[in-house]
């Protein structure tokens, strides 16, 4: 199958190609037809798969016919809102929407949080076509009046289940308040939870699904491998590890914003260029760590959560868990910043025996067990007392922590399987 049978205008076809893409992903060549054709669209595929373009190759089409090079105001309404989680997945929309829309006269833009509202509040009130926005900062423009959504014609939840995990329900009602009745509903996620499909049946009319991948299934591509080890002695393992094995881009994940400053200035410290990135990080500081990252003055970017979407890094060798999320689901959306567009990559978590829990959720999710091995030098202590965890799981014991025991299918100590 190649783009031309999906319907798409010959330039929007032309724009692909030249970025390099010459077949469509499973989502794209799934979702593609039924976005053009007005439908509402429920879909559901990892991360990595292409899900971006896969509505914003579409949207540009069925907009087209509002192009214009009127400088009023007036003649560049708001025709497709796109609400997204973070900053850094705006960002990466928006760079979507302006490289392939670059042969469709459509005026785009984006709006989050963290940078100053004037300039944004400038650009909304010139007119734009395509609006990328965060929904905290959205409401901002709304409540100032530099923003009027009446005629928003396509509606795109980008990420959805990770706007509800974050608390923007409430925030997403809003904006939908907002809204004209009849318009064209696309929810695109990584993952189909029940909240997710509960919302859908508020928002959607008679959706399309598209579900391209088992649910809760990790990119195929991705060889994961879970190392046991004190809590105390994480940082020393994963710097034993980063040069050992000459690791030489790595994504590491933590839970708390100060866990990844400490972590970045303990690499940093001991001559691995790191940098942490959460949000309390001006987005200049954001920017530049990635940007760092991507051409690789920088070797090690650490994280949290608020990183786990969005990240569009091509080629990404290796992701970390220095800590698993409290959440399972989130386990997949972390490691799915490598395997990307069919390309291998290696998921590691260094597991501490408190988070036994953590690791039996996140492989009832998979529903697979995760190879480990332990490292010489860095054998955990089986009589240590576990720690309790801080954070949403806080007050429910964990059942007997204790480390999975040996299966065929989990190597020994120092066999050096990637599962």
């Amino acid at each position: 199958m190649s783009f031309e049978t999906l319907g798409l205008s010959a330039d929007l076809v032309g724009m692909v190609a030249e970025e390099g893409y010459t077949e469509p992903t499973p989502v794209q060549a799934a979702a593609i037809p039924h976005v053009l054709a007005g439908r509402d669209v429920l879909a559901a595929a990892q991360t990595g798969t292409g899900k971006t373009a896969a509505f914003v190759l579409p949207i540009l089409d069925r907009l087209r016919k509002h192009a214009n090079t009127s400088f009023s105001p007036a003649r560049h309404p708001v025709r497709c809102l796109i609400l997204v989680p973070t900053r850094e997945l705006a960002m990466q929309v928006d760079e979507s929407v302006t490289t392939y829309g670059r042969t469709v006269p459509l005026r785009p833009a984006v709006v989050f949080g963290g940078i100053p509202i004037e300039p944004q509040t400038k650009e909304l009130r010139a007119g734009v076509e395509l609006l990328v926005a965060t929904p905290g900062r959205l409401l901002d423009h709304v409540g100032q009046k530099t923003v009027n959504l009446g005629q928003v014609e396509i509606l795109v939840l980008d990420e959805a289940d990770r706007m509800l995990d974050m608390g923007f329900l409430p925030d997403i009602q809003k904006i939908i308040a907002l809204l004209p009745p009849r318009r064209q509903n696309l929810m695109f996620s990584a993952t189909f939870s029940d909240d997710i499909r509960r919302l859908s049946g508020t928002i959607l009319r008679d959706p399309e699904v598209v579900e391209v991948a088992r649910r809760n299934t990790t990119v195929e591509a991705i060889r994961q491998l879970v190392y046991p080890v004190d809590r105390d002695r994480k940082e020393a393992l994963l710097a034993h590890l980063i040069v050992r094995e000459a690791w030489g881009q790595v994504l590491v994940f933590t839970r708390t914003k100060i866990g990844a400053t400490r972590l970045a200035t303990y690499l940093d410290r001991r001559g691995i260029d790191a940098v942490a990135i959460h949000s309390d990080r001006s987005q200049p500081e954001r920017t530049r760590a990635l940007e760092g990252f991507k051409t690789g003055t920088i070797r090690v970017l650490v994280a949290t959560d608020v990183a786990a979407r969005g990240l569009d890094i091509e080629d990404l060798p290796r992701v970390v868990n220095f800590e698993l999320p409290w959440q399972a689901q989130d386990y997949i959306h972390r490691i799915g910043r490598t395997g990307r567009a069919g390309a291998a990559g290696d998921a590691v978590s260094l597991v501490s025996i408190d988070e036994a829990d953590l690791l039996r959720g996140v492989q009832r999710l998979l529903k697979q067990a995760i190879p480990w091995k332990v490292e010489d030098g860095f054998v955990p202590d089986r009589n240590a007392e576990p720690q309790p965890l801080r954070g949403p799981v806080e007050g429910r014991p964990a059942r007997g922590h204790h480390y999975p025991h040996r299966t065929a299918d989990r190597p020994r100590s120092g066999s050096g399987s990637r599962g």
